[in-house]
């Protein structure tokens, strides 16, 4: 009676989560097996970002019913968040709770087993305001170590749904931020990658301590190697956060800071927090306090009344940052939002040509990028095999710089600090020769 299987849709953070989720059953006495196999309770953690992560959402669900119907179906997330009822309504959905009250799911479902009647646990997100503690002290198959320290977001850009989802932003204590994250280094984890639904937002809820605090407390750490920030607002970069980028030996030379549109007017319409020229500056900064810092960025094409001449100007002003990478969105209309609502929608066929130029033009940065590094030597933590030639002998990892290398490795390799030769450049994976494994810490153990 105690087999639950996981789906988890979406973000990053939806996966941290999902592991979260694992944790809080696992102390219960379950055992998780694939979602493929008959368990019985089927946990569902959802997407509600787009139209189709509802709808996909919604698939997943009746799959889950459709394996075992006698199983317990608990739905939890982004889309049960913000269509409890819809959500609810779909037969043989047993559990739904939203994105806060998630640490009761046991309770939840041994409560259904015996009075068999169905549960809606959702509240009002909006009146949130303490961060949800969810402990995950190691991963299933990762050697990188993700570390959730916010959640929410204020922002309300006019295409997004995720502040009706999450909440307002609520930053996680920074006591509890260093005892996680010594709890990684322990299990053997190099590298940490803090991640929320508004990183760069951490600590606007508190007085006198914010993220360049924070960074400063976990640069402190010993054992640890490597401070990522999975994603940091333009906006939100200010002196102080650039200085640690500059000081701290830690700080990756890697961050993503979300474009979404390289005209102003456009970033207008979407309700984003800067101009044009303001990322541009931060951007510039950045490169003086980090030389060769690698930006990864999000764009969305085809927003609302985006003219051919805007398109442009941002695939110019992307090209002459000299971006690492880009991910790129056609637009795409999320019932509820400001920006479904809006007249002079794109058509599809033109937000796709606009997707395919955008992609051409990030696999040529990221190439023109990579080559920069070939002939030196640089620290990779391999993470798994080739997969496109498993049989290869050669394994992939990052290095600081979010550079993807393959380079010849062995199982026993997994999660230690390599230095490895960068021989080849290219527009997804550099090519490497091994050179020494910098020092011998066992790697992280898998959650069981």
């Amino acid at each position: 009676m105690n087999r639950i299987a996981f789906h988890t849709l979406g973000c990053k953070v939806n996966s941290y989560e999902t592991e979260a989720m694992w944790q809080v059953f696992q102390k219960a006495g379950y055992d998780k097996v694939d979602f493929e196999n008959e368990a019985d309770v089927y946990l569902i953690n959802t997407c509600t970002v787009t139209n189709t992560g509802d709808k996909k959402s919604r698939q997943v669900i009746r799959r889950a019913i459709r394996k075992n119907p006698d199983a317990v179906i608990v739905v939890t997330g982004c889309y049960a968040q913000t269509s409890p009822a819809e959500v609810a309504a779909i037969p043989g959905v047993d559990v739904v709770v939203g994105t806060q009250g998630r640490d009761q799911l046991v309770e939840y479902v041994e409560q259904y087993r015996k009075e068999r009647q169905p549960i809606n646990a959702v509240a009002n997100i909006m009146k949130q305001r303490e961060y949800e503690e969810l402990n995950v002290p190691s991963f299933s198959d990762r050697t990188r170590a993700f570390l959730k320290i916010q959640e929410g977001c204020n922002n309300f850009c006019t295409f997004c749904i995720i502040p009706w989802a999450k909440g307002l932003s609520r930053s996680r204590k920074p006591e509890n931020v260093l005892a996680e994250a010594r709890k990684l280094v322990n299990a053997g984890y190099k590298e940490i990658v803090l991640t929320g639904i508004h990183t760069g937002g951490y600590g606007d809820d508190f007085e006198d301590y914010k993220l360049a605090d924070l960074l400063w407390d976990l640069d402190k750490i010993e054992g640890l190697k490597r401070i990522r920030i999975s994603s940091i607002e333009a906006s939100q970069i200010d002196d102080r956060i650039i200085e640690v980028l500059n000081a701290s030996e830690k700080m990756c030379r890697h961050l993503h800071i979300p474009l979404q549109a390289g005209d102003t007017d456009v970033l207008k319409r979407m309700r984003r927090k800067y101009t044009a020229d303001e990322y541009r500056e931060t951007i510039l900064k950045l490169h003086q306090a980090m030389p060769d810092v690698a930006i990864t960025t999000d764009v969305i094409v085809g927003f609302p009344g985006e003219t051919e001449e805007q398109f442009e100007t941002g695939y110019r002003f992307v090209e002459e940052l000299g971006m690492y990478q880009l991910h790129v969105f056609p637009y795409s209309k999320r019932t509820g939002t400001p920006a479904a609502r809006m007249t002079d929608q794109v058509p599809d066929e033109i937000k796709h040509a606009r997707v395919a130029k955008l992609i051409e033009l990030s696999k040529r940065l990221t190439k023109q990028y990579a080559e920069k590094f070939v002939g030196e030597v640089l620290e990779v933590i391999p993470e798994h095999p080739l997969r496109q030639d498993p049989e290869s002998g050669l394994y992939v990892g990052y290095a600081d710089n979010y550079l993807q290398v393959a380079f010849p490795a062995t199982e026993d390799m997994v999660g230690k600090v390599c230095r490895v030769r960068i021989d080849r450049a290219g527009d997804e994976t550099c090519i490497g020769t091994f050179v020494r494994v910098v020092d011998e810490v066992p790697r992280p153990a898998k959650a069981v």
